[in-house]
């Protein structure tokens, strides 16, 4: 996911081209507050005069505990609703925000003559509030799609020493593990309870090619699906962590022939590679295989 601030015309044409799966248009932290009722027109123009290709588009609204909120809704959604995939939440703290936002929809939907549930909401974990409700919040609607890390507002609320947003610095180098492991693994645990996706943090080091390889890499292992992007160079870097490779796509087949195989023959398990083949392995490689087939689709 790329994000592009909304008062950055050129930026978001250039987005909408990119190789990245999604393209967020940004009214909250990018955009000045003076600049934040102006820049819904530019959200607006984009999404209904650019191509985006197969690219999701969402933007990402100001929180709800501003006095901007409401307005990007109905002035973004009524004008561009039939352009647009999904609203960003920022700083979702319990289940009723992300239920106001779903009823909102609705309404602008239905004067709209839309689908209902058409537009879908991804909602950012980055509080201490929302680390302890990420459950709660997971199940607020129907319409949730994801549920996304944001580090640098998640340090602030807990008053964690930080140097940037998603970022390796001293502090990280000090602590005798990963610092964000208890609120990332808690996101990956509610968006598959609730058949959702987890989304990581951006790495605001854009130029640290390494450092955001390694945070790619940290969020892959602990089961997310993909990664926010501030730059453009950090596509491909994401892509290629979260893109099952070919080898693993092709054992993943292999599992799933060789248990299928074993069951047609009526056992649970077999060998496979001098490794036990049961049915926790047909989960993980059907996991595999599934993500390789989305990643080809697109």
């Amino acid at each position: 996911m790329l994000f592009v601030p909304a008062n950055q015309p050129r930026m978001i044409a250039k987005a909408a081209a990119s190789s990245a799966d999604a393209v967020c248009i940004d009214l909250e932290d990018a955009v000045p507050l003076a600049e934040k009722a102006a820049s819904r027109a530019a959200v607006i123009r984009a999404l209904r005069e650019l191509d985006f290709g197969p690219r999701l588009r969402l933007f990402r609204m100001n929180g709800l505990d501003t006095p901007f909120a409401y307005r990007d809704l109905i002035d973004v959604v009524e004008a561009a609703g039939g352009h647009l995939d999904l609203v960003m939440l920022p700083k979702a703290s319990g289940a009723g925000e992300v239920a106001f936002v779903d009823r909102l929809l609705g309404q602008i939907e239905a004067h709209l003559g839309m689908k209902s549930g058409a537009i879908g909401i991804e909602a950012q974990i980055e509080s201490a509030a929302g680390f302890v409700n990420c459950r709660e919040i997971a199940a607020a609607s129907p319409r949730l799609e994801a549920l996304i890390f944001g580090a640098g507002d998640f340090a602030a609320s807990m008053q964690m020493p930080s140097t940037g947003i998603g970022d390796f610095d001293a502090d990280d180098a000090l602590y005798p593990g990963h610092r964000w492991h208890a609120v990332m693994q808690t996101i990956v645990a509610s968006a598959r309870a609730y058949g959702l996706r987890a989304i990581d943090s951006p790495y605001a080091a854009f130029r640290d090619a390494p450092g955001f390889e390694r945070s790619c890499r940290i969020a892959r292992a602990l089961g997310f699906d993909g990664k926010q992007c501030i730059h453009p160079a950090q596509i491909e870097a994401t892509h290629a962590v979260f893109t099952p490779t070919a080898e693993a796509a092709a054992h993943a087949q292999r599992v799933v022939a060789a248990y299928e195989a074993a069951a047609a023959a009526g056992r649970g398990a077999v060998s496979l590679d001098g490794k036990m083949i049961d049915a926790a392995n047909l989960r993980l490689a059907a996991s595999v295989a599934a993500k390789a087939r989305l990643c080809q689709s697109r």
